[in-house]
């Protein structure tokens, strides 16, 4: 796990990724991950690397979140008294804190789904629609499962979830109504500007002319941010939602 613990914690997060990137969380979320982190938020981030087998992922990293949170309160770089536990998932991140909320009796204060998507092997994995039929494989669960496994199991009633305006692959509203069944008033669901690869939102330096501040120097700063406007708009509203339950 990638660890960032403030001086003084207010709560943990739980950061799951997407699919082909959640191997190295500290550098693909790394924004947004120190962010949250300069804002009181212990985090910690489990790397994976996608398999087919969805339930195993999810039992595995839950178990190392567990592991690391205990060694952590062990040696005391977090207290010892309980401390409010998030989840936090981008993309399949989001699949694998719901099949945990479903699998584990887990304490989880909230979880935050951004850009939730359940599709199958053949839609979601390249290539794998081209090859013939009795060559296919499907993830464990499917999507049908997997959504009555949330129906039927998912412990979680406060949730976040995300879309994106320019997400194509998204499958939030799905989510939406199938939680706001389980847990009437209980979810909130947001639609921000952005698009799939906001959360993955990348710094670079703007090199100043300390002497002269030229034209090239204001475009550089206006896409500067213009890039990060989106993942911007998104930390604030992570902050905004986990701020009236940390702070009670």
């Amino acid at each position: 796990n990638w660890v960032y613990i403030p001086r003084q914690p207010r709560a943990v997060i739980h950061f799951l990724g997407g699919a082909f990137v959640a191997a190295a969380p500290h550098l693909t979320y790394r924004l947004l991950l120190e962010d949250l982190g300069k804002q009181g938020y212990a985090t910690i981030a489990t790397p994976f690397i996608n398999t087919f087998d969805h339930r195993a992922i999810a039992c595995d990293v839950y178990n190392r979140f567990e592991d690391t949170l205990d060694l952590l309160q062990d040696r005391r770089y977090l207290p010892t008294s309980s401390l409010p536990v998030y989840g936090v998932g981008h993309s399949m991140g989001c699949k694998l804190h719901l099949l945990i909320g479903s699998l584990y009796d887990v304490k989880r204060t909230g979880n935050i789904l951004i850009s939730f998507n359940n599709f199958s092997a053949r839609d979601a994995v390249p290539l794998m629609g081209q090859m013939p039929q009795e060559f296919n494989v499907e993830f464990t669960p499917n999507p049908q499962e997997t959504l009555e496994l949330i129906s039927g199991y998912y412990d979680v009633p406060r949730n976040l979830i995300v879309k994106f305006s320019n997400d194509t692959i998204d499958q939030s509203y799905t989510l939406g109504q199938t939680l706001k069944q389980i847990f009437p008033g209980q979810v909130s669901m947001l639609k921000i500007n952005g698009s799939h690869l906001t959360p993955l939102g990348q710094d670079f330096q703007v090199q100043l002319n300390p002497q002269f501040f030229t034209p090239f120097d204001a475009i550089g700063q206006w896409f500067k941010q213009e890039v990060h406007r989106d993942l911007h708009q998104l930390k604030r509203e992570i902050l905004e939602w986990l701020d009236p339950v940390v702070s009670r």
